[in-house]
C-alpha cells in the first residue's frame, strides 16, 4: 500500500506527536484528579519516566498510545508502508517499555499499563485504576494491563 501523504506533510504529521501530555494521558489526569487523586508527572529519576506517579503509594502509571507502543488492538496496528522502519522502531519501544516496568518492579514500584483504546470506556478503565491505586502492594499486580 502507498503512502497518501507526501514525505513533508508525514513528517510533519508525526513530529507533532509528543511524549507528553498526550491526549489519552490528559484524559486519565483529569478523571483521577475529579476524583481527589493527586499525582506527580514525569519523575525523570524512575526509568521510563512514567506518566503519572503516586510516591507515597509508589505507584507508577504509563499511558501508552497503541500505535507507539505495539499494542494488539486495531489502533496499534503496524503500518503497511515503510515496515523496515517502522517493525524496528516499535518493537524497540515495545522493549524499552518492558525494561522500565521490570526496573521499577525491581526498585519496589507497582506499575500499570493503560492503553489508549482502554479509554474507550473511561468508568471501567478508572475503577481498573483505582482498584490498583487503593489495594495493597500485590506481586500480581506488578507490570499489570488494563486489557
Amino acid at each position: 500500500m502507498v503512502d497518501t501523504r507526501t514525505p513533508d506533510v508525514r513528517r510533519r504529521s508525526m513530529q507533532s506527536e509528543g511524549t507528553k501530555d498526550t491526549g489519552p494521558e490528559l484524559t486519565v489526569r483529569r478523571a483521577l484528579f475529579e476524583r481527589g487523586y493527586r499525582y506527580r508527572l514525569h519523575r525523570k529519576d524512575l526509568p521510563g519516566s512514567p506518566d503519572i506517579v503516586f510516591p507515597s503509594r509508589k505507584k507508577a502509571v504509563f499511558v501508552h498510545g497503541c500505535f507507539w507502543h505495539g499494542h494488539g488492538c486495531q489502533k496499534g496496528r503496524a503500518p503497511k508502508s515503510r515496515t523496515e522502519y517502522w517493525g524496528p522502531k516499535i518493537e524497540a519501544n515495545r522493549l524499552r517499555d518492558e525494561r522500565n516496568i521490570r526496573q521499577l518492579t525491581d526498585m519496589g514500584w507497582d506499575t500499570l499499563v493503560i492503553w489508549q483504546c482502554d479509554l474507550a470506556d473511561l468508568e471501567k478503565t478508572l475503577q481498573h485504576i483505582i482498584f490498583f491505586l487503593e489495594n495493597p502492594k500485590n506481586a500480581i499486580d506488578s507490570g499489570s494491563e488494563a486489557s
